[in-house]
């Protein structure tokens, strides 16, 4: 069985998502696609943000906010929201500068979410 505490001590918010998500199978189907899109995902986010391409970078920022606001990670959901915003405003200094502490946090969430799965 898995353990949700590992997820809601280190600041998920598991309950908000089940109100979106309906059931735990309905999360863990979710969070399943979370892992597996994200390796891709980081790569072409390096790479447009690398290339200055603000509008692709925005697109990805900005699925990477929606699916951190239905998981529940809150704080993930923040800093892309803030990296989209900026991008948005092709304001690559900012994404330049911030850039660390999303990839920080998107690591994070990463191994929760696989410790969480026992994988």
């Amino acid at each position: 069985m898995k353990d949700i505490s590992i997820l809601s001590s280190n600041g998920v918010d598991v309950n908000g998502s089940l109100e979106i998500l309906g059931d735990m199978e309905m999360y863990d189907e979710t969070l399943n696609d979370f892992l597996e899109e994200m390796t891709t995902r980081l790569v072409n986010m390096d790479s447009y943000k690398k290339a200055g391409d603000m509008e692709n970078y925005a697109i990805l920022v900005h699925a990477l906010k929606s699916d951190s606001k239905y998981l529940g990670f809150t704080k993930l959901a923040e800093l892309s929201f803030n990296q989209e915003m900026e991008s948005k405003a092709n304001n690559a200094d900012y994404i330049d500068q911030h850039y660390d502490e999303l990839i920080t946090e998107v690591n994070r969430i990463i191994t929760l979410v696989k410790q969480y799965l026992n994988m």
